[in-house]
């Protein structure tokens, strides 16, 4: 029988990590939890930050690379007063 490779960890969605971070944050905010729950909920927060800066930074470097292939570096940022409009 092949081996079946092993399950790989799931990303969660951008939207997913930012909502768990906020219910998070609204039960540490309410000074219910146990020292040993506080730090296990900063510790879940911790990666869920980095899960959710992670997700910014590669939807910047897309986009940079959309608006210049050849060099994303040299990408300006959008800004809605070029034109005179706000």
């Amino acid at each position: 029988m092949p081996n079946k490779p092993a399950p790989q960890p799931v990303e969660q969605s951008f939207e997913h990590s930012l909502d768990e971070l906020e219910q998070l944050v609204s039960r540490m905010e309410q000074g219910d939890l146990s020292l040993d729950d506080s730090l296990r909920s900063f510790e879940r927060g911790i990666a869920l930050y980095r899960d959710c800066q992670g997700a910014l930074d590669r939807a910047k470097l897309r986009v940079d690379q959309l608006l210049d292939p050849d060099n994303p570096a040299s990408a300006q940022p959008f800004d809605d007063d070029q034109d005179g409009h706000p």
